[in-house]
This record gives structure tokens, sequence and C-alpha cells, in this order.
């Protein structure tokens, strides 16, 4: 077996899966987002990436396994995550990046991947000199809240968020702390000046939260572009929109 992590980039990002290619619930403000055709929304997530690449670099990680995607991480600077208001807890600390979701695909866990992947990401951020990682977690809580409609509110009048956060307990185990509190989204950090790596004691926790994350559906709005401040870095050239049928 022949493992490998691939910056995700614009030649990449078709190793992503469907439906997180056609998701731009974290790349868009929520108002543009909301009911956004899935087509339209994989245009608008390569034009974000290209975006992203040309002011920050890459966003995210591939694992690989004999050449084929068996796991994905995507995180961004918090100017380049508008979707990330949604959440009670938003703001992201301006020194952190935002892990927004990781997942390891079912066939392929047990293997040590997630472990494997989120090294990569610790690894590639600290040298990038980012100071930290954070992400919404979300809290155990009864399960019909998962199968709300995006754009709703839940029973405490919080806006509805992604579907795709990392659980909160989960993320814990593996060394993310608290930030701010909340009874459903808290805000959680991992201070990568604290060394580079991931113990191997939390490997199985690793593969846990990886296996109980669930991918958004394709969100249905208006088109909109993320402009992202960071240094800039050359990158591939913009995708061109698709001809209307």
């Amino acid at each position: 077996m022949t493992r490998a992590l691939v910056p995700l980039t614009m030649s990449s990002i078709g190793d992503l899966p469907e439906k997180c290619r056609s998701c731009v619930t974290w790349e868009l403000p929520p108002d543009a987002a909301a009911g956004m055709d899935p087509d339209l929304a994989g245009f608008e997530k390569e034009v974000w990436l290209s975006g992203v690449m040309l002011t920050w670099g890459s966003a995210g990680q591939i694992v690989t396994v004999d050449g084929q995607p068996a796991g994905f991480a995507l995180y961004a600077p918090p100017t380049a995550v508008p979707g990330a208001s949604a959440f009670p807890t938003a703001p992201v600390s301006p020194d952190a990046v935002l892990l927004t979701t990781a997942r390891i695909h079912p066939e392929f866990r047990g293997q040590g991947l997630a472990r494997y992947l989120m090294n990569g990401v610790v690894t590639t951020l600290t040298r990038r000199g980012v100071r930290a990682i954070e992400l919404f977690g979300v809290e155990a809580g009864d399960p019909a809240d998962d199968e709300r409609s995006p754009g709703r509110r839940d029973g405490h009048g919080d806006v509805e968020v992604p579907k795709c956060v990392l659980p909160a307990d989960f993320a814990r185990a593996v060394g993310f702390a608290d930030v701010q509190a909340h009874h459903r989204y808290p805000r959680l950090r991992f201070e990568l000046s604290s060394g580079i790596g991931w113990k191997a004691e939390v490997e199985s926790a690793l593969e846990k939260l990886f296996s109980v994350i669930t991918i958004p559906a394709p969100p249905v709005a208006q088109p909109a572009l993320v402009n992202a401040s960071a240094e800039p870095r050359p990158s591939s050239s913009r995708p061109t929109r698709p001809t209307p049928g």
C-alpha cells in the first residue's frame, strides 16, 4: 500500500466527493450560498479555490492510497470562509486557520490514514507560519437536530450551520481545546506551537471522528466571490464559467 498527500489544487479538486465539490456553504456568505444550483455552486467552488491559491496557497490536502483518493481535509484563513459567520461562536481568531471539514472514506478506514492526514495538515500549516488551527464543533444532541434544513433555526433560535462540522467530543480527544463554549456549536483550537504531529494514542479517536462526519447536500442563490487576504502566490488560471444550457 502506497499512501501520499496531495495538495488541493485546481487539478486535484476533482478528487473531492461530488457533494463536497458542489457545496459552497463555507466559501460564500450564507445568503449567497442558500439555494444555489449545484452546477453553479461547483463553478463557484473552483473560483473560490483559484482565488485562495492566488492570495494564500492551497486550501486543503487529499490523502491517496495507491493513487486513489481516500480522504481529505479542507482549511482556509478566516477571511476566505465567510460562511463561518453563521456560527454563534464566530468569528475565528485572526491568527488561526479554520479547519472546515475532514473525512476518510469508509472503505479506507482503520488504516491509520486519519492520523497520517492530520499530521500532514499540521506539518504543512506549521511550515507556513500558521499559529493555530480552529474548528467549529458540534455537541452530541438530539439526532433529529441533524435533519433540519439549512437556513432554519433550531429550538434555541440559532441559525442552522453546515452539517459537515466535526464532533466536538472527538476534536477534544485529538488535542483541540474550547476557546468559546456553546450548547451546540463550540469553537475549538489546536496550538501548533505545542508541537508538530498527533500522538499515536489518538489514532482511534481520529478514525472515529472522521467516520461520523456527514457531507452536506449541495446548497441550492446568487453567485458571489470571496476575497482572501494574505501574501500572494502563483496559482492556476481562473476557471471558465460554464455556458448556460
